[in-house]
């Protein structure tokens, strides 16, 4: 199988069009924390909700984490059992905590537009915002 790095604009349109990525966090002691996310993209920006569907608790892990420490990485991958279609592209950036209603309206207008359940049941937020630092991805060249 032979591999390729994938320029910025091709790891941007990939990681676009996957229907799920998991963010990356870190906590105060150093530990990773990783959850799956629907997401939307805008340019070099990633933003993710924090939705209805049942949560142990509001204080999430993840938005504590970024509030110490707002450098995260969000990955998305394709695999197939041909593995000459496997990729994968990953999104190193500084998040935000957007919680007022004006600041979320554009970003949840945009997961709903990608997410028909959130059309039927809009997020509550709040709203991660990731500005891409950084895009990077391979993909098998098969």
């Amino acid at each position: 199988m032979r591999a390729l790095n994938l320029a910025t604009d091709e790891a941007r349109r990939r990681f676009a069009d996957a229907a799920v990525a998991r963010l990356a966090t870190v906590g105060a002691a150093g530990q990773p924390h990783l959850v799956p996310v629907t997401f939307a993209v805008d340019g070099d920006h990633i933003y993710t909700a924090v939705d209805a569907k049942p949560k142990t608790t509001a204080n999430l892990r993840r938005l504590r984490n970024i509030a110490g420490n707002p450098r995260v990485a969000v990955l998305a991958d394709h695999y197939e059992a041909d593995w000459d279609g496997l990729w994968w592209v990953r999104a190193d950036g500084v998040a935000s905590i957007l919680t007022q209603p004006p600041e979320m309206a554009g970003p949840l207008r945009l997961l709903a537009a990608r997410y028909p359940q959130y059309r039927a049941s809009p997020p509550g937020g709040p709203v991660i915002s990731v500005q891409v630092a950084r895009w990077s991805g391979w993909a098998a060249a098969g």
